[in-house]
């Protein structure tokens, strides 16, 4: 055989490899098969970014690791959460630790042992860094790693947590300040082996702030950079929407909120969209505030209803909302859920506009308050879990704005001990339950809290913390989306007919 003939075979089977996935973009070729179906498989790797907790010396801090178990998995793999090797300073305003965090680095904060089984790490004071995780094999689908921090005293005082999120290249944060009483960081984290730049854009009531800070901010290589909101311009804002967008690389980020006498909490992304859900209100919420911003050149008109337990019901004197464009908007909503479960549910009065909104929760009496965020979510879709849950302390909110829907929720193992137990609602279209999730038998430790789509829906949730100190009711609100720990793979086949054409 010669070496023509050889290069002729090989480049045969190099187009034989290429074919299936030509079979399945051209559908519509002749004698072509159709396309089968893309399967659903597990991923391979996870990586999660968690922000530096706090500046205070009086924080205690507690991160919450925990994989579902994923059918199809693999049966090998591992999974790490360990500090940032670097942490930014600098004229940025930011409190960082150049350099402290490579010693840390060599040694995880924890390491899960496998999946069912939450495993908890803790830290305190204010100089814990930022942390990276990476999961793999059968540790990787579903991997949920939360943060809690509880702040005994002064800024931002009370209980503050966030979901530690995978890196991207943009993010939207409506709820942000600049005034007097808040102090508010931006905190960006690259995982990556290169330097990502970002550039860090502030909107307010009449539209973009003047900055040059914010531009072409250099995010080193596995590090984070926590930059204060008040440094970037001179304009003081009580609402605000943050963008962050990366020009280069990825980075994860999220905006801690602090305020000096109700508490603060983190503010965790959110997506444009043209209808909004944002599920979990606490039923004793003393003060809502409803903040939206549209990123595009055309005015949003949001038609306001509350979700209750009995039905959708509009709220008396705030029935529609008025984004205009490039500009962010607030409303107050009092205390709307009056006494009852409730999740916010905005939709086009008209034309459908991209808007992000999220919501600033305020709970106690004046003197002994508590602040949280509850940003717009997107649906529990197949499976979403939340971490660092107590039988006490955690409350399961779910909404079906539009369709009723069957959902299952599993209460996973405790991280000290218990075994897992599973029950099944049935959640009406247009209303929100405060469910009583499960509690694992013989419970020790913490748990997991594993909610699942089963029919109908589409489904929302959130998960309150609860921990009352001195009289001050300390919250924190963590919305439950997909943890898209499936990934669609097409199926491809071979067809050697495109050779012949």
């Amino acid at each position: 055989m010669n070496r023509t003939t050889l290069s002729l075979i090989a480049g045969t089977a190099a187009l034989a490899a290429i074919t299936g996935v030509a079979s399945l973009t051209a559908p519509g070729a002749s004698g072509a098969a159709p396309a089968k179906a893309a399967a659903e498989l597990p991923v391979e790797r996870t990586t999660l970014l968690c922000p530096a907790p706090s500046t205070s010396d009086l924080a205690d801090t507690s991160y919450t690791s925990y994989t579902p178990v994923t059918k199809g998995a693999g049966g090998a793999g591992k999974a790490r959460l360990q500090a940032a090797t670097e942490q930014s300073d600098g004229a940025t305003g930011g409190k960082g630790t150049k350099g402290k965090g490579k010693k840390a680095a060599d040694k995880p904060v924890l390491t899960p042992k496998e999946p069912g089984t939450p495993v908890t790490g803790d830290t305190s004071g204010a100089d814990a860094p930022a942390l990276i995780g990476t999961a793999e094999g059968k540790f990787a689908p579903g991997w949920t790693v939360q943060e809690t921090t509880e702040v005994a005293a002064g800024t931002g005082r009370g209980l503050q947590g966030v979901n530690c999120s995978a890196a991207d290249t943009e993010f939207w944060f409506p709820g942000a300040s600049t005034v007097a009483t808040r102090t508010d960081y931006v905190h960006l984290t690259n995982p990556d082996d290169s330097a990502a730049v970002v550039d860090v854009e502030l909107y307010g009531k009449d539209g973009a702030l003047k900055s040059t800070v914010g531009e072409g901010i250099t995010v080193p290589p596995h590090s984070s950079d926590p930059l204060l909101l008040s440094t970037l311009t001179d304009a003081k804002q009580t609402d605000l929407t943050v963008h962050v967008n990366v020009r280069s690389g990825r980075v994860g980020a999220a905006v801690q909120a602090l305020d000096d006498k109700t508490g603060g909490d983190w503010l965790a992304a959110t997506e444009p969209a043209g209808s909004l859900v944002l599920p979990g209100i606490p039923k004793d919420a003393t003060s809502v505030r409803l903040i939206a911003f549209t990123p595009g050149d055309t005015d949003a008109d949001l038609k306001v209803r509350l979700a209750s337990p009995s039905g959708l019901i509009t709220p008396a004197g705030n029935e529609t909302l008025h984004v205009k464009a490039g500009m962010t908007s607030a409303v107050d909503l009092g205390a709307v859920t009056r006494g009852e479960a409730g999740s916010l549910v905005l939709t086009p009065s008209a034309r459908a506009v991209p808007v992000v909104a999220a919501l600033q929760v305020v709970r106690g009496k004046t003197g002994k308050q508590e602040t949280a965020f509850l940003p717009a979510t997107v649906p529990v879709g197949t499976r979403a879990t939340s971490a660092d849950n107590s039988g006490k302390g955690s409350t399961l909110s779910i909404t079906a704005p539009t369709g009723t829907a069957q959902v299952k929720v599993t209460a996973s193992a405790g991280s000290d001990g218990g075994s897992a137990v599973s029950k099944t609602y049935t959640v009406k279209a247009g209303t929100t339950q405060d469910v009583e999730a499960p509690v694992p038998n013989g419970a020790k430790g913490t748990y997991a809290l594993t909610v699942e789509t089963l029919s109908g829906g589409p489904v929302y949730a959130s998960r309150t913390l609860s921990a009352t100190e001195g009289g001050v009711p300390g919250f924190t609100i963590q919305t439950l989306p997909d943890d898209r720990g499936l990934v669609s793979v097409p199926q491809a086949d071979e067809d050697l007919s495109v050779l012949q054409k």
